[in-house]
């Protein structure tokens, strides 16, 4: 798997509340927070596509599923 890196600008408010989030869930840094985000935001829109437009169907790897279940 391939890391590409990201700049992100992000309001101290919101940084303050992944910070929280973070503890309270135990992933550690606000970094670690937004992957998790990110990951779970993607799969739901994913299964949108799918459910809405059979032709333009995307499945969560197998990776990404892994991920998601150790994190809630």
């Amino acid at each position: 798997m391939s890391i590409r890196i990201l700049r992100l600008e992000l309001e101290e408010d919101l940084c303050r509340d992944l910070e929280e989030a973070a503890a309270h869930f135990g992933l550690g840094t606000i970094e670690e927070a937004l992957r998790v985000a990110a990951v779970e935001w993607t799969a739901r829109r994913k299964a949108e596509i799918a459910d809405s437009d059979p032709g333009e169907r995307y499945f969560v790897n197998e990776a990404l599923d892994e991920l998601i279940s150790k994190k809630r």
